[in-house]
């Protein structure tokens, strides 16, 4: 059995199946010869074993190769049952060959850089915008690594001996400016391109497939789908998960197994809500689009559920001025959240960096959820009014604002 399954898994089947399908199957193939409907949870930390010889030499395998232990689990922080079906299909619907799960996205990144850092490659390329507080962990150097910031024509000259990473984040947090992810899977070489996936899901995109080696999600977000469970999982091959298993079990930032039932839940309706959102999203860019309080609207040629916009106003008092929309940070929820990104996720961004980025002061961020459209424009019209007050441009401006709020393109 491939390492990258638990032992309470099995194989996927030959015949490729529908992403909406896999969604609700996979990580849960066996569960009718268990005589079980729901996946099982188990909330152990630690497992008997009576044969602490074999227990030492399966501990010895792990800390070699970093594959998951044949046989039942050894403890919590190593590997957990309930965590493995999550990972299996996550990797499933990535078209990965593995997946590994962590505490939150922040904990996946931190060991996706130490794993790359183990091996002496300390150096990351990477395009802005990203989500803020990614952005801070790379331009710190809390983690001993150094960055280079590029756009996405820049990144071959940017290559270094130690460079070890190249990141994008496409759509990105929180502009959601796309790249085009082959193009600079091509520059990349033989250094490994992680995308951050997060805003697209597997339903809109699947990085692996146009050259990525690395895909990173904030499980929090659509994978999860209802504002109550946190976490982070990286898709990849078997050779670098088994690192990041290594890398995990020696931080402790494991996924919660109470996280990880929930997390394979959510896959299960993953598709329906990202496409039913979506729907909407680019119905509210429309209306956007040609409203005269709002001065752009960005939203990506792939679509999605995320939308940004300017407004000529007051954006706090738009923010304030919702009343069915939560303002809220975080994003992919069953109901719609909006934040201003230069007080919140990106505050920590260099306001300089941030402004270059192309997140400034009047930009708002929106996740929208499942609400009904009509509910949604209703309420987000008021707070437009109430932030526009004096503040509404001129008909020449107007003429010009109708030829800025075309949705962002590549």
């Amino acid at each position: 059995m491939d390492t990258e399954f638990s032992a309470l898994t099995t194989p996927p089947p030959t015949r490729s199946r529908a992403l909406a399908t896999e969604a609700v199957h996979a990580g849960r193939d066996d569960l009718a010869s268990l005589g079980l409907h729901a996946a099982p949870i188990d909330l152990s930390t630690t497992y008997p074993s009576y044969d602490s010889r074999g227990e030492a030499e399966r501990i010895d395998a792990f800390a070699a190769t970093g594959a998951k232990p044949e046989g039942p689990p050894v403890y919590a922080r190593l590997d957990n049952p309930t965590t493995a079906r999550f990972e299996t299909a996550l990797a499933r619907l990535e078209g990965a060959e593995s997946a590994v799960a962590f505490a939150s996205g922040m904990a996946a990144l931190t060991a996706v850089l130490l794993a790359r850092a183990s091996k002496g490659l300390r150096h990351v390329v990477a395009v802005r915008p990203l989500y803020g507080c990614s952005d801070h962990l790379l331009g710190a150097g809390l983690l001993g690594t150094e960055v280079t910031w590029t756009d996405p024509a820049g990144i071959a000259d940017a290559m270094r001996p130690d460079t070890g990473l190249v990141m994008v984040e496409t759509p990105a947090n929180p502009t959601l400016a796309e790249v085009d992810i082959r193009a600079v899977a091509h520059s990349c070489g033989s250094v490994p391109l992680l995308v951050d996936n997060t805003f697209a899901t597997p339903v809109l995109q699947r990085p692996l497939e146009h050259g990525a080696r690395i895909v990173l999600h904030s499980a929090t977000k659509y994978l999860g789908g209802h504002g109550d469970v946190m976490g982070g999982v990286v898709a990849c091959d078997e050779e670098f998960a088994a690192t990041l298993r290594q890398v995990r079990f020696a931080t402790g930032g494991v996924l919660h197994p109470l996280a990880g039932y929930l997390l394979l839940r959510g896959l299960s309706t993953l598709s329906v809500r990202v496409r039913a959102a979506s729907a909407s999203a680019a119905e509210l860019t429309r209306r956007l689009s040609a409203d005269p309080r709002v001065a752009r609207v960005h939203y990506p040629e792939l679509g999605g559920a995320m939308v940004s916009f300017e407004v000529y106003g007051d954006p706090h008092r738009v923010i304030a001025g919702v009343g069915l929309i939560t303002p809220a940070v975080s994003l992919g929820s069953v109901d719609t959240l909006i934040q201003h990104p230069a007080s919140i996720s990106h505050r920590i961004v260099d306001e300089g960096d941030r402004q270059a980025a192309g997140v400034g002061d009047r930009l708002l961020r929106m996740s929208v959820g499942l609400e009904d459209v009509e509910d949604l424009w209703a309420d987000l019209c008021q707070a437009l009014s109430d932030g526009s007050a004096g503040a509404v441009p001129s008909a020449h401006g107007q003429e010009a604002a109708g030829r800025e709020t075309q949705p962002a393109g590549r």
